[in-house]
């Protein structure tokens, strides 16, 4: 398999739809001569029972995962893994990320700074879990992204409303209630993105808003890639194994503490900020990933 810098290399990009950003990365993998494939999560099919992927019907070197549909990204990836198809991100490091609750213990467990953090399984637990930490806190569902869902409350009143709203959602997982302690931002968060080993550009999201998600309207402006950004940002990717995210840090009286790892991070706003090749760094990465596992069989096997 012929794939310096890409060429010839047979890449699958699983998308739930074409955002700029995956349009940007297929213009990327063809300007460098690879075999590109959209693979539409909705429409996919996978044959569990089948020894390969090719026999399954998705004949590939390597997928990359750019689904906003974390079921369908996890299932997806996991079964890639199975059959030795490389995968960036690898499914086991995506499961860690698309599960709040599991990233933070991964985090902790590793001396991550990160805000405080609870998890609780009733309505009254989950209310004893936002007295201890007082008020106001920050509740999140364990999955999601683009800041749906999240919100803050200022007293218990509020939180009972909240949490027994939730409840009746009639999701298993909005059974599981996270909780997290609200801190203060200067007007903004950071996004560092991380492709690889290297954090290839940051950003600054500022809000008038306390969420300054881009999705949510946060505009994003440069931010120097400091010491202190880039040993939190690539250590917490590091812990998670994530090769491909974006790590959201917050600025505190402490120093900087982990948010969130996204490992389909959305770059849309930090391309704003920045003369980097995102789109081109991630499918070289892809490729990276390919030559790696052709070097060493056993990488995909294990990734997974």
């Amino acid at each position: 398999m012929a794939i310096e810098r890409g060429a010839g290399l047979r890449l699958g990009v699983l998308v739930s739809y074409l955002r700029q950003e995956e349009k940007l990365i297929l213009a990327a993998a063809r300007a460098r001569g690879m075999i590109v494939t959209p693979i539409f999560d909705r429409s996919l099919t996978l044959n569990l029972s089948a020894p390969t992927a090719a026999e399954s019907g998705i004949d590939i070197d390597v997928l990359l995962d750019r689904s906003v549909v974390h079921s369908r990204a996890g299932y997806t990836l996991w079964a890639m893994n199975r059959w030795g198809v490389p995968t960036l991100n690898t499914a086991a490091a995506v499961t860690i990320c698309d599960d709040k609750a599991r990233a933070s213990m991964v985090l902790e467990a590793a001396g991550i700074p990160s805000p405080k953090t609870f998890v609780a399984y009733s309505v009254e637990s989950a209310l004893e879990a936002c007295e201890q930490l007082g008020y106001p806190a920050v509740l999140k569902p364990v999955a999601g992204s683009w800041g749906r869902l999240i919100s803050k409350v200022n007293g218990p009143e509020q939180a009972r409303a909240i949490i027994q709203q939730k409840s009746e959602h009639g999701s298993v997982m909005h059974d599981i209630y996270y909780i997290q302690e609200f801190i203060e931002k200067p007007g903004r968060d950071i996004r560092a993105y991380v492709v690889g080993d290297e954090i290839i550009a940051a950003s600054y999201r500022t809000s008038e808003h306390w969420i300054t998600n881009a999705a949510r309207g946060a505009v994003s402006r440069p931010c120097p890639v400091t010491p202190e950004i880039e040993e939190l940002a690539l250590r917490a990717c590091k812990v998670v194994g994530a090769k491909l995210a974006g790590v959201d840090l917050i600025e505190t009286d402490d120093g900087l503490k982990v948010i969130e790892i996204n490992t389909g991070g959305e770059f849309k706003g930090l391309m704003t900020t920045t003369n980097r090749d995102i789109a081109g760094e991630i499918v070289e990465e892809a490729a990276r990933v390919a030559r790696q596992t052709v070097a060493d069989p056993l990488t995909a096997a294990s990734a997974g």
